[in-house]
């Protein structure tokens, strides 16, 4: 790569020149099948469905709710209601135009009135300096190369959380725990385990002490993965009130959609002894009998999820659980022993998802520098 000023051979045009967009196709949870076909919303992706809109690849930009959004599908795929799609990528590179997208400002194109909403109509006019084909490949092919060292760490990552979730699954649901063929049971209970209500073992919603600064970090709920334990941002915050958490304990999404699609995190990122704040929409769990490597499995669990969704009051689109549910679930507190053992042996793979998040910042950061330098032709590829 060398640095120079825009070439020559760039071509002036507008967007419409790059992509033409369509409107998502409206599909509700319940109208959906399971099958290997992603759904891609205004948030990203958020379910798999046994059919498909349009044939991939494909960019989608959030149309309402999380505006100017931009995603990118290898593979077919049902653009949401709530998205633009590609209809005509006009035999430009795919993937250069969802990089290219990433450097526009949609937000200033807002229409909606309480709920953020973008007219393609608004958008297709905007000026843009388009390269040669050749050129996309090239800026296409060094961003990817960023973005494959974080998708495989993203895959890392989930076999990771896989693991520790099925090794809960095998000892604390299935009862399949080593020493269960030598270990008497009363009434369907291991000696040494008792089976109590959530709040015996699990503190929902503790007191937490701030420091004496008002500066601390602070979680959004869009900040809370679908289906992994990392918070994917956090931003330093000056007297923001809100939920009180801090390191090893669990953040559950209390409100629909968010719980349905599986919002949780666990929290590691904090500096010793320091706490944070976040949304009021998701509830803190901490550990108090168990540990915090546990609660959070537990919290991924079908049973305490459906547990805590049949409880949720409230107007249609945005009802929100009621924390009272949790004293009539019950979850087991084991032997001192095995909970020990469990620990031992899922901690250093929670430890391998911090480390290997960490990596992907500092890859993502490296290819954000990049990417505006290469679209405006200040870096030649």
């Amino acid at each position: 790569m060398s640095v120079h000023p825009p070439t020559r051979n760039w071509t002036a045009g507008h967007l419409r020149d790059l992509v033409f967009f369509q409107r998502g196709f409206d599909i509700t949870k319940a109208e959906q099948s399971e099958g290997p076909f992603p759904v891609i919303s205004s948030s990203g992706l958020t379910s798999y469905h046994s059919e498909f809109k349009t044939r991939g690849p494909g960019v989608v930009i959030g149309r309402k709710g999380t505006l100017g959004s931009v995603y990118f599908s290898d593979n077919d795929y049902w653009p949401h209601d709530t998205t633009l799609w590609s209809k005509d990528l006009k035999d430009n590179n795919p993937r250069f135009v969802y990089y290219y997208l990433q450097t526009l400002d949609f937000k200033r194109f807002d229409v909606g009135n309480s709920n953020p909403t973008l007219n393609r109509n608004h958008i297709h006019d905007l000026p843009v300096m388009i390269p040669p084909r050749v050129v996309q490949d090239r800026i296409s092919s060094i961003l990817s190369a960023y973005d494959d060292l974080i998708e495989n760490n993203l895959r890392r990552i989930a076999l990771l959380e896989d693991a520790a979730r099925q090794l809960y699954r095998e000892w604390f649901e299935c009862l399949r725990f080593p020493g269960r063929e030598h270990t008497l049971f009363s009434d369907g209970v291991p000696e040494g385990w008792d089976r109590v209500p959530t709040p015996s073992a699990v503190a929902i919603n503790p007191k937490t002490g701030l420091s004496a600064t008002d500066d601390h970090w602070f979680v959004e709920m869009s900040d809370l993965p679908i289906n992994s334990m990392v918070i994917q941002r956090a931003t330093s915050r000056e007297g923001r009130s809100g939920s009180k958490f801090q390191n090893g304990d669990t953040l559950f999404a209390r409100i629909t959609p968010c719980l349905e699609n599986g919002k949780t995190a666990f929290v590691d990122f904090l500096a010793e002894d320091d706490v944070g704040r976040g949304s009021t929409e998701f509830i803190v769990l901490r550990s108090v009998r168990l540990t915090p490597e546990f609660v959070y499995c537990l919290a991924r669990t079908y049973a305490f999820r459906e547990n805590a969704i049949k409880s949720m009051v409230g107007s249609s689109g945005r009802q929100r659980v009621q924390e009272s549910c949790f004293e009539k679930f019950d979850v087991w507190v084991p032997s001192s022993s095995l909970m020990g053992l469990f620990t031992e042996s899922v901690r250093p793979m929670f430890r391998q998802v911090k480390q290997l998040h960490a990596i992907n910042q500092h890859l993502q950061a490296a290819r954000d520098l990049l990417l505006p330098r290469l679209m405006s032709g200040e870096l030649a590829a």
